[in-house]
């Protein structure tokens, strides 16, 4: 059995092994990190044979970190990536490239109709319809974007939103607001079949799903990183966020929103951003928690997008694709049901 896990901003790790007796056998741990010393790698292919196939991530680091010498370096990976690697060797996982991908980059549509694709694309793609996508959002007017559980009156100011233009629409993955001035952020979504985060943490699937964007944001210069659980930042701040919601029928939407251009003082007065997130977050304003790419990059967000785009084709082999006229039609008909209804604006009150 073989098994890959790339690190988010480290190296690549590798496992082989087989299974004898319900228990790992034969083990052998390989890639691209740096380790010290060198026959601490026998150490670590030694803790792991012999584990109980049922072993999770974390007791297979700790197994490993217990067998480490005194003083051992490991450098872009982790016992815990270790623990990863082998999870999704036991589930035999594919990886990004042994799917077809799609990039798809198309028309501005109200955002109603963006969170309707999103459920219409990743069911598609879990019932096998569709091959698994990247897709740039565009939009033609400023919305709030609130996360599934979120409670409407907790989270929007109503006459901050209706002085400042914008909209209010709920989406169907969890996490915070978001604040979607129309040209002022950059919006992806991932629609993925669940097998390529097969053996990941809930947790480390985010990271995971959002490694090739920080690559991208680091070769137009920002230092990004990933916070967990869900943040994309930079040492001047946060940058944005991502969340997540996974279908029954074994589709998976992964959506990150990034900030290029956003005025944090409108911010604060359409959001109740309240000062126990703020605090949790280390700084005293939301108008301060937010850094814009434009300012970081100087550059024009189109530009940003096709390098997003150009990053994550070279990456995983993906082609142009397009959403259909069906697709677009089934969309159409969900925003008619469910996301321009106040049942599901108001589903939390």
């Amino acid at each position: 059995m073989h098994g890959e896990y790339k690190v988010p901003g480290g190296k690549l790790v590798v496992v082989d092994l087989e299974v004898d007796n319900g228990r790992i056998a034969d083990f052998h741990l390989a890639g691209d990190f740096f380790l010290e010393p060198d026959d601490a790698l026998a150490d670590i292919d030694a803790a792991v044979t012999g584990l109980p196939v049922e072993t999770d991530a974390a007791g297979i680091a700790a197994a490993v970190r217990g067998a480490l010498p005194e003083g051992a370096q490991l450098l872009g990976f982790t016992p815990e990536s270790v623990g990863t690697a082998v999870r999704r060797a036991l589930v035999t996982a594919p990886g990004w490239r042994d799917f077809p991908w799609e990039v798809v980059h198309e028309k501005a549509v109200s955002p109603a109709m963006n969170l309707a694709l999103d459920e219409v694309l990743t069911t598609r793609v879990g019932d096998g319809r569709r091959k698994p996508t990247l897709r740039i959002w565009e939009w033609n007017e400023s919305a709030v974007v609130i996360g599934s559980f979120q409670s409407y009156r907790n989270e929007v100011d109503p006459d901050g939103a209706a002085r400042h233009g914008f909209d209010v629409v709920r989406r169907i993955s969890g996490g915070g607001a978001m604040l979607m001035a129309a040209g002022s952020i950059v919006t992806y979504s991932l629609y993925v079949p669940a097998s390529l985060v097969a053996g990941l943490t809930f947790a480390d699937s985010y990271a995971f799903l959002d490694d090739w964007a920080l690559q991208a944001l680091r070769s137009l210069g920002v230092d990004a990183v990933y916070q967990p659980l869900n943040d994309i930042a930079s040492p001047a701040g946060k940058i944005g966020g991502a969340a997540q919601k996974r279908l029954a029928n074994g589709g998976v939407l992964h959506h990150a929103t990034l900030s290029y251009d956003m005025d944090g003082q409108v911010m604060t007065e359409v959001l109740r951003i309240g000062r126990e997130k703020l605090s949790d977050k280390g700084t005293v304003s939301a108008a301060k928690r937010v850094d814009p790419l434009r300012s970081q990059t100087g550059l024009p967000r189109e530009a940003i997008i096709e390098r997003f785009m150009q990053t994550f084709s070279t990456l995983y082999g993906a082609e142009p694709g397009h959403i259909t006229e069906e697709e677009y039609a089934e969309a159409e008909a969900l925003v008619e049901e469910k996301f321009s209804t106040d049942a599901w604006l108001h589903r939390v009150p």
